[in-house]
């Protein structure tokens, strides 16, 4: 047994881990290794989406192999174990890029395609699974069932969102974008509160491919905040930035997040991205995932851990709602760091699971402290229930069932498509099993 968490250090519980390396013997170690078990790739979730307590993972990072890829027409086959960001170093000198990416490309493609993972395009490129255009998944019991949105498409449907809980997939097929090279122009706007976010992300949704807000989740009744937009910049000619990786270095013995740091940075970061506002030329890695050049960066919430609250609710009533969360939060002196901010197009999800829908969404980390922390979210809970809205499976930990249920109205359909021998903390604790 081996002590494993995610990405929120919420718990370290034993597991039986086995790595998966051989495609070839994956059918016969999922079929009789101890059961249940769950697919496990690099353990980005932020909760126990990924994590099944007592029982086996099947850890994927060993199934790394670039099958094909397509120079002319940007289609990529490869291993589900291997990370985004390998993919994106391989195919953007060659003038294609992933379609969808999320905040961090330290995850695998696999686990990519189970959360169906968005990025600040939805408006116009939806989310991950809109570019999977097949995968292979290996049930439990034995069977191995090639599907996408072509061939037993109720299969892929299930599989992409569905929290690994189908199957393992051994490999999958990527249409990839067409990009002129990794370059983005990029311009940053301050703004001083919420209508002003609301009237940017419709304004650029016209023009501009990329869109996100951070947002000060510090002070009630503002929610002001700084917006970025990009596009693929055309003819850039200059060198790929360089310089090491940082590393927070020691796990602190308490969280370095606290009411009167969370103040001062929100405060320090909104005046110095004030005052550096504008057009700027960005390499892809530094404006799609800025927190990767610092390694561990979870170790900054200490031992307890931290989790992440992010929610969705419908665009018409979008303001208010956020308002109205950004205020609890506020009020609470228990804030964020990272408060993140968008839209998402009018685009139904693919998978019967899948987070975003039409809408916006508000995503915020906070330190694990313990009951103060569950009776903010108990109260954040109830706003995003009123709305009809829902949370986010991937980045979850503690979400009432009875929300999970409200929110994800096809889980009945769902259910047909579940492998019996493949559990997860999660879905132990949200669908009972």
């Amino acid at each position: 047994m081996k002590r494993m968490a995610s990405w929120g250090r919420l718990s370290a519980d034993p597991h039986h881990v086995t790595d998966l390396y051989d495609p070839s013997r994956i059918n016969r170690i999922v079929r009789d290794g101890p059961l249940p078990g769950l697919a496990y790739g690099m353990g980005r979730s932020y909760g126990d989406v990924c994590l099944n307590p007592q029982g086996a993972l099947w850890v994927t990072t060993g199934l790394d192999h670039f099958i094909s890829f397509d120079h002319c027409t940007g289609r990529l086959v490869c291993e589900s174990g291997v990370l985004l960001r390998d993919i994106q170093r391989l195919v953007t000198p060659r003038g294609w890029m992933l379609p969808v990416t999320p905040g961090t490309q330290l995850i695998t493609l696999g686990g990519a395609i189970a959360n169906d993972v968005h990025g600040k395009n939805h408006h116009l490129k939806g989310s991950f699974g809109d570019h999977v255009q097949s995968l292979a998944l290996v049930r439990t019991h034995g069977e191995v069932i090639p599907c996408g949105p072509h061939e037993a498409a109720d299969w892929f449907a299930a599989t992409v969102g569905g929290l690994g809980l189908t199957g393992v997939i051994t490999h999958a097929e990527l249409q990839l974008s067409r990009v002129p090279g990794p370059w983005l122009e990029t311009e940053s706007i301050p703004y001083a509160h919420l209508g002003e976010f609301f009237r940017l992300a419709d304004e650029s949704e016209a023009d501009w491919e990329h869109t996100v807000s951070w947002v000060d989740c510090t002070r009630p009744g503002r929610g002001r905040g700084i917006f970025m937009r990009g596009n693929s910049a055309q003819e850039v000619k200059r060198p790929a930035p360089g310089g090491r990786m940082l590393t927070m270095p020691f796990m602190p013995p308490v969280s370095l997040v606290n009411p009167l740091s969370v103040r001062a940075f929100n405060l320090a970061y909104y005046h110095l991205e004030k005052w550096l506002a504008g057009r700027a030329v960005l390499h892809y890695e530094r404006f799609f995932y800025p927190l990767d050049h610092l390694l561990e960066w979870n170790r900054v919430y200490g031992p307890k851990g931290f989790f992440q609250y992010q929610c969705l609710v419908p665009r018409e009533i979008g303001q208010d709602v956020v308002q109205a969360v950004l205020n609890e939060i506020a009020r609470s002196g228990n804030g964020s760091f990272l408060g993140v901010l968008k839209t998402f197009g009018n685009r139904q999800p693919v998978g019967m699971l899948s987070f975003p829908q039409p809408g916006v969404t508000l995503a915020l980390d906070f330190p694990n402290q313990g009951v103060r922390t569950h009776q903010l979210f108990e109260r954040l809970d109830a706003i995003v229930r009123e709305a009809k809205g829902r949370l986010y499976p991937a980045k979850d930990a503690r979400m009432p069932r009875e929300l999970f249920e409200a929110g994800y109205t096809r889980l009945g359909e769902f259910a047909k498509y579940r492998d019996p021998g493949i559990s997860s903390g999660l879905s132990r604790r949200l669908m009972g099993s």
